[in-house]
């Protein structure tokens, strides 16, 4: 797309209006999800959809851990009655835009966390680390 045209299409603002819309309605900021974790707990699931390695490492608090490329084996761990927020690395990854997809073309309300786990640790929130105890044994 050449300057021009960037440009052109820049200009149309119902359309920008649209987009940006539709950004806001379907992601979530570090700070915003930070304030809901402290007063609406029960509203949502947090869901990392990273490699196990990873998780164990470090996570949000209150997350559970669906790999991406596990998604459709462990569907009981999401909810059509709340949201469901999703996150991966950070916002160069794409992991949690897939799993976004694949939950939202089942019918499950869903939200992606804007920067992933490096956001939210850049910001300097709680994670919990070297956690297992989500995998029994």
């Amino acid at each position: 797309m050449s300057h021009e045209e960037i440009w052109k299409a820049a200009k149309d603002t119902a359309k920008a209006r649209e987009i940006f819309m539709n950004k806001l309605a379907y992601t979530i900021g570090p700070d915003r999800l930070n304030h809901l974790m402290e007063c609406h707990l029960e509203d949502y699931n947090l869901v990392d959809v990273r490699k196990y390695e990873d998780y164990v490492k470090g996570h949000i608090p209150y997350a559970v851990h669906v790999p991406c490329d596990q998604l459709d084996e462990q569907m009981v761990k999401f909810s059509k009655d709340k949201l469901n927020i999703v996150y991966s690395y950070s916002y160069l990854c794409q992991l949690s835009q897939k799993a976004a997809y694949k939950l939202a073309d089942r019918g499950y309300p869903v939200m992606e966390l804007i920067g992933g786990f490096k956001g939210w640790k850049k910001r300097d929130f709680d994670i919990v680390e070297n956690d297992v105890s989500d995998y029994p044994g």
